[in-house]
């Protein structure tokens, strides 16, 4: 895709893809105020200072588009599709590590209440089980504020492979 494409596409259709880089509606219709983009460095720039203001509702809302770590994404919806993508690099693991991964994530819910939420490209299962386990031992706010720094990087991933 080209950034001319997003900027062509009718409004429908670019609230669908702009949805598929994080679910928060008031952020999705702002990135699309600001079509034109003279560039996809343009795009991202305004799409991260926008990302910055998200709520504590509005990354709760985008969370219950999130599968928890380890799932398998559900669906044929671009959002599951790039959930399968970015969890590709962690799927494959021992079973060991997987269980780890799983009981890890009761005890995130029980405790904080929301699904862990990592960026998950890039990162092998051991490396994100050592981040579960050190994001453990924040405090709420601290954990929402990095909940909410890795929603914006998902976001801006997706946003920069649509334009790969």
């Amino acid at each position: 895709m080209d950034i001319r494409d997003l900027d062509d596409l009718d409004d429908l259709e670019a609230r669908e893809l702009v949805s598929t880089w994080a679910a928060v509606p008031r952020w999705v219709t702002a990135v699309l105020d600001g079509r034109p983009y003279g560039s996809v460095a343009d795009l991202r720039a305004r799409a991260a200072a926008l990302a910055a203001t998200w709520t504590d509702d509005e990354v709760a809302t985008a969370l219950a588009h999130h599968p928890r770590i380890g799932d398998r994404p559900q669906g044929t919806s671009a959002a599951a599709a790039a959930s399968r993508h970015e969890q590709s690099s962690s799927a494959e693991t021992d079973d060991t590590t997987a269980r780890a991964i799983r009981e890890g994530n009761a005890v995130y819910e029980q405790r904080f209440d929301r699904v862990f939420l990592i960026r998950a490209a890039g990162r092998t299962a051991t490396e994100i089980l050592a981040e579960l386990h050190r994001r453990l031992g924040n405090d709420d706010t601290t954990e929402r504020a990095e909940v909410a720094d890795q929603l914006r990087e998902i976001a801006l991933l997706r946003l920069d492979r649509s334009f790969a």
